[in-house]
């Protein structure tokens, strides 16, 4: 069954939906999420609403989990995503964060992954979750290590895909 909210002290985790396609659009094309994540060549508000409809809500629909946008309790900023992605040319299921530049460094991308984790190793019963990052993207590397995950490999991400690093967490890890 889809979890499709988490909630922690500070945040609500809310499965992306289509209404939210102006905060795709928006956070998409942010400069470091084109430099660390990629160009996803979304460029309008409908080209968003389909992403939504065509890559997220089918990996929830399949596996009960997915895409997140990350909302703030106390006055419903929308600040990012966090999600468990069942991505192609990744092995298993890994984490992923991103936010909007004005919400990075206070400690949102760890609530929202810890939770993520939890619920990953709790309710959706996997064994093991990975985490692909940019080389030169210090600031993931360092919150995957704080979330338990440590680099195994760098892999390729498709035949033409750049180089990243692939983590993994080595088992079921208590957070604190």
């Amino acid at each position: 069954m889809p979890i499709n909210s988490i909630e922690t002290e500070r945040l609500v985790l809310r499965s992306t939906k289509e209404e939210d396609a102006p905060f795709v659009l928006q956070l998409m094309n942010t400069p470091k999420w084109i430099q660390n994540i990629g160009d996803r060549k979304i460029y309008t508000e409908e080209a968003a609403q389909k992403h939504i409809l065509e890559k997220m809500k089918p990996q929830f629909e399949r596996l009960g989990y997915g895409n997140y946008t990350i909302i703030r309790k106390k006055d419903g900023a929308k600040l990012g995503f966090a999600g468990l992605y069942d991505r192609e040319g990744v092995e298993g299921v890994d984490i992923g964060f991103g936010l909007l530049p004005e919400y990075e460094g206070q400690g949102y991308a760890y609530e929202a992954s810890k939770v993520l984790m939890e619920k990953a190793f709790k309710d959706f019963g996997l064994k093991v979750i990975k985490g692909i990052v940019n080389p030169d993207n210090l600031a993931s590397q360092r919150l995957l290590e704080k979330l338990g995950l440590r680099q195994v490999e760098k892999i390729k991400l498709g035949e033409e895909g750049s180089e990243v690093l692939l983590y993994k967490s080595s088992s079921i890890i208590p957070l604190s």
